[in-house]
């Protein structure tokens, strides 16, 4: 059975993903978003690699460089053995700020005896749609499509470059580099140039490291969950895509397979709110900044998601070149899910909105163009809370009138509330207190089914949707409240399988899901956690950690049975999801770890 057994790299300007035997099996640059320059994972055939080939007498090993984002994978066969270090560089540079060149650099480093190995070297430049040829030159091999040679691909190294690129055998006696990069690069590319830019890059994620708060459980998943977070990070702009992929399946063989690469506005309140929680505030305020640049003028629809770059428009296409993930067709880039109405994302606004006045202090400009996003979702709200919509779930058939949606619009009004009461607008306040008890009055009267004991997946349901689960943490409901109880209850006997959850069991667009939502199981986790089941909640997330890939790294989906890991990779959800739930068992309580400091001097000793 294979899984997502890989690792990855990136700089905040894009990523790679590294199996556990050393192939780069996925790549886009220069950005997060750009057209794919390996993607055997897509397509095992046509879609690129970058292999280190060694015989079957090698073990090999892999895991990160402890607090850092420096991926070590290790080739040992008793005797021959060597290291491959694997990064993208990022380090700040004096009087220049951050310097996070498109760049993968592979740092052979050498450990003992003779050890060999091949390369094969296939990068396949625009998603693979034309040829890509490569041609060897003094300085450098240079790959191109035979449409557009300007966008081209450089590989510098030490190795014979001939060599590398006949896949032939080579042989290791002293540390060696391979460096790939968008670019043509000005300076000369040496072995000291290769270590000097490892050692600044290796140095620049033990500080990051160093800054995130400690906790009294689960201190080393919380430090992993960051790093990922912070590598799917654009820095630009300040955008957390969702994750770093497109269209790894939900389930094998099946059409749900969406490109993940964007920013959506849902994940902004977690992101801000469990970024401010471990101390990184840099990342939470960057992320609110990129929310409020994207908001548009006071009659401009909202979106439910935005491109890395501001972007509006993110037409869905389909590769038809490519197979799929073990198959799994369609392979898509772009996502039509921009155009799609879902009536939660004021609320999610709101949240974020109300979380910058509380936390940040705002120059009186900013603070205004705030209050005038406020008063503008307050009408927005105002004239659509009672229609249907898609849903959290970006439902792609009829509207409906989901709870979840619902409750979010209430969550709108109730956040816009609190920041008039911040600023002393008290007109303000008396005006909008009776809208939102007027829609959490709607909620309790139609979203409750009396016969099921639960609020449902829309008006009318009886079926159960995990999202309702946000409830409580949303402030809608107490979790000591006998409707919320019930709730959590029913939801947990309908959807939960084997520890997992499924996001709900209705039929949709697609059929019946058929794998679990990892996030999902987080939200049972915490409202077991919230109603009192501590235990049960605390075992329920041990359990859920046991079946992440081997560096610690979750996906968006779990398969039932097998528990391996499915969906777009890694998952910003899932990885915030992980720190939220950490910290909650913590309860808040910071210790006085100095393991990050001890790790700092000796990586630079």
């Amino acid at each position: 059975m294979k899984n997502l057994d890989y690792g990855i790299i990136g700089n905040c300007k894009s990523s790679a993903l590294i199996s556990k035997t050393g192939a780069i099996d996925w790549c886009c640059l220069p950005h997060f978003d750009s057209p794919s320059v390996f993607a055997k994972i897509l397509d095992n055939k046509k879609g690129g690699t970058f292999e280190i080939i060694v015989d079957d007498s090698y073990t090999i090993t892999q895991q990160y460089v402890e607090n850092s984002n420096v991926l070590s994978t290790k080739f040992n066969n008793g005797t021959d053995a060597f290291e491959v270090l694997d990064f993208m560089p990022i380090y700040k540079r004096e009087h220049e700020g951050i310097y996070n060149p498109p760049d993968i650099i592979r740092y052979f480093k050498y450990l003992s005896g003779k050890p060999s190995f091949q390369i094969n070297y296939q990068p396949k430049l625009e998603y693979a749609k034309q040829e890509t040829q490569n041609i060897v030159t003094e300085d450098y091999i240079k790959s191109y499509t035979t449409q557009h040679e300007y966008d081209s691909l450089y590989l510098y190294t030490n190795f014979n470059k001939t060599k590398v690129l006949n896949s032939e055998v080579l042989e290791l006696s002293e540390d060696a580099f391979i460096t790939v990069s968008y670019h043509q690069k000005l300076l000369n590319q040496d072995i000291k140039r290769q270590f000097l830019i490892l050692q600044k890059t290796n140095t620049y994620w033990l500080d990051w490291s160093y800054h995130i708060k400690s906790f009294s459980l689960y201190n080393k998943e919380i430090i992993r969950s960051a790093l990922t977070l912070k590598l799917l990070t654009y820095l630009k702009t300040g955008a957390v895509l969702a994750a770093a992929t497109t269209s790894l399946p939900e389930s094998i063989g099946e059409e749900r397979n969406w490109d993940y690469r964007f920013c959506w506005i849902r994940d902004a309140s977690m992101v801000v709110r469990v970024m401010y929680q471990i101390g990184k505030s840099e990342i939470a305020k960057r992320f609110i900044d990129f929310i409020i640049n994207i908001i548009p003028n006071k009659d401009e629809k909202i979106q439910i998601m935005y491109g890395i770059n501001y972007e509006k428009k993110l037409t869905e296409q389909i590769l038809e070149h490519f197979s799929g993930y073990e198959n799994s067709y369609p392979v898509r880039i772009g996502n039509a899910a921009y155009t799609q109405k879902q009536n939660d994302i004021y609320g999610v606004l709101m949240d974020v909105i109300y979380q910058d006045f509380k936390l940040f202090d705002n120059s009186l400009e900013n603070s205004e163009n705030l209050w005038t996003i406020t008063r503008s979702i307050v009408k927005i709200v105002e004239q659509n809370w009672e229609k249907p919509d898609k849903g959290i779930w970006e439902i792609r058939n009829e509207e409906k009138h989901f709870t979840f949606s619902k409750v979010l619009c209430w969550v709108a009004i109730d956040r816009a509330i609190k920041v008039a009461q911040l600023i002393h607008k008290k007109k303000y306040v008396d005006l909008w207190k009776p809208l939102a008890q007027r829609i959490k009055d709607d909620i309790h009267q139609n979203a409750w089914n009396e016969k099921v004991q639960s609020f449902t997946q829309f008006y009318g349901a009886s079926n159960q949707d995990a999202s309702n689960l946000l409830m409580q943490s949303y402030g809608f409901i107490s979790a000591d409240d006998k409707k919320f109880k019930k709730t959590v209850y029913a939801t947990y006997n309908e959807l939960c399988k084997d520890g997992l959850m499924y996001r709900y069991i209705n039929q949709d667009d697609f059929g019946i899901p058929s794998s679990s939502f990892t996030i999902c199981t987080f939200w049972m986790i915490n409202s077991l956690y919230a109603i009192g089941e501590k235990e049960k909640a605390q075992k329920m997330f041990e359990d859920l950690l046991s079946h992440s890939n081997h560096l610690g790294l979750f996906s968006e989906d779990i398969d039932f049975k097998t528990k391996r890991l499915l969906g777009n990779f890694p998952q910003a959800y899932s990885h915030l999801s992980i720190i939220e739930t950490a910290i909650l068992f913590s309860q808040g309580n910071i210790t006085n770890d100095e393991t990050l400091l001890e790790t700092i001097h000796r990586e630079l000793s």
